[in-house]
């Protein structure tokens, strides 16, 4: 069988020298797809996410990308082999403009960025419309989109997002789910953190339920949302 484009394999680790907060769990992704990774709070999502992404010690497992393994890769190695990763909190540079922001993310490259710069803009309308103001003026929903912004002008292949719609409103929250499934469809792989769990099962072609650092349930969104466990534990019914 293929390996999966990214997958974080029977990762065992922790932040330092600090206890293991994961425990053999392994997260993967296809390419062009949406893996989502839900639980209740302190289940180790977002730590699941930064240990693919090289921010924590592994004590065991490996992270392998396009079958390379990149376990031993600091995060910036990472985003040069095509890793973009949106943090939840903190993650524009609020004294810029909007487009001072998405030129920023565009740092590694050396070659034209105005087609890019193009595609998010089409992405994301209203940030074309503000390009010239502060990104700390926006909106929480409008700051979310130049920080996602901001990771696509890498032209990541994989896009990490940590709780895009932490803090936004429904409609905001349903918006930038609208376009994370554009992002999947040009043919980039989302890995995302969410705590608005069953929204995010319903975008998600796998899902994986963690709790306490480990893998509880993994499937398919559609499966995990018609579990009655899954249901009854952690979605609410």
């Amino acid at each position: 069988m293929a390996e999966p484009f990214l997958i974080g394999d029977s990762m065992t680790g922790g932040y330092g020298n600090g206890p293991d907060i994961l425990h053999d769990c392994t997260i993967a992704v296809e390419k062009g797809e949406i893996a989502v990774i839900v639980g209740p709070n302190g289940a180790g999502k977002s730590t699941a996410m930064k240990a693919v992404f090289g921010m924590l010690n592994l004590r065991s497992g490996a992270v392998r990308l396009d079958g390379e393994d990149i376990t031993a890769l600091t995060p910036q190695a990472r985003v040069a082999k095509g890793m973009g990763f949106v943090p939840q909190t903190q993650n524009i540079f609020t004294s810029m403009t909007v487009e001072e922001n998405l030129e920023m993310g565009a740092f590694i490259r050396t070659d034209d960025i105005s087609d890019t710069m193009a595609q998010v803009y089409d992405l994301f309308p209203i940030l074309k419309e503000k390009r010239n103001q502060p990104a700390g003026e926006l909106s929480g929903g409008q700051r979310q989109q130049v920080a996602v912004g901001r990771a696509l002008m890498t032209k990541p292949k994989v896009l990490m997002l940590d709780e895009p719609t932490a803090g936004v409103s429904p409609i905001v929250m349903d918006e930038l789910f609208d376009r994370i499934i554009e992002v999947a469809r040009a043919g980039i792989t989302i890995l995302m953190v969410e705590q608005n769990a069953r929204q995010a099962l319903e975008i998600a072609d796998k899902g994986y339920v963690l709790v306490q650092g480990a893998n509880r349930f993994t499937d398919t969104g559609k499966a995990l949302l018609a579990d009655p466990e899954v249901r009854r534990s952690f979605l609410g019914g």
